[in-house]
């Protein structure tokens, strides 16, 4: 699998069949990622996942992309770093969750944010040791995954995943940014 990690907006990446959506448990228009992701995607986005929500921690669920450039939008969820004793073990399973819609889904390419670091309010090294730990094992969980772009809103935050994929023995692609705009998630 290629590893990217880019600076940029997560609704910016036309060449990715799915973005992954750091969902509220209602599946509803959020702030953050939710936010930029519903707002892109269009009110019918929300209309699709109303009889989805609640999405529990661990699971996932695909939907069209509807105005997003990409056909699918793979919602996972994560957990608040300070309010859940194990918001890390919930990280791991949307991780997890994100891997296995992109599999079950024969999906070949995925773009998502840095989970968790946003309203979860993830540290930053933590968020990215444990998506590190996940990505080492997408041989195992999406064999057939060929592109996995990571999104992130500054350079300080793709220094600390570039580092924690490093020490895992993940290969990162050189990294590339985008013309950030605002809202740039």
């Amino acid at each position: 699998m290629k590893l990217e990690i880019v600076v940029g907006n997560i609704v910016k990446q036309p060449d990715l069949e799915a973005l992954v959506n750091s969902a509220n448990a209602n599946l509803r228009f959020g702030s953050g990622v939710a936010g930029a992701i519903h707002t892109a995607a269009g009110p019918r986005l929300e209309e699709y996942c109303k009889p989805y929500a609640p999405l529990a921690y661990g699971s996932f669920l695909v939907t069209p992309g509807f105005k997003l450039p990409n056909p699918w939008v793979i919602h996972v969820r994560a957990a608040s770093y300070t309010n859940h004793d194990d918001a890390p073990l919930i990280l791991e399973q949307a991780l997890v969750a994100m891997l296995k819609a992109s599999e079950y889904n024969h999906l070949r390419s995925i773009g998502y944010p840095a989970i968790g670091t946003g309203v979860f309010a993830f540290p930053a090294e933590l968020a990215a040791s444990i998506t590190a730990r996940v990505l080492s094992r997408h041989v195992d969980i999406a064999p057939n995954l060929q592109l996995s772009r990571l999104c992130v809103s500054d350079a300080n935050l793709l220094a600390v995943y570039q580092h924690a994929f490093e020490e895992v023995g993940l290969e990162v692609n050189a990294a590339r940014s985008e013309a950030v705009q605002p809202n740039h998630l």
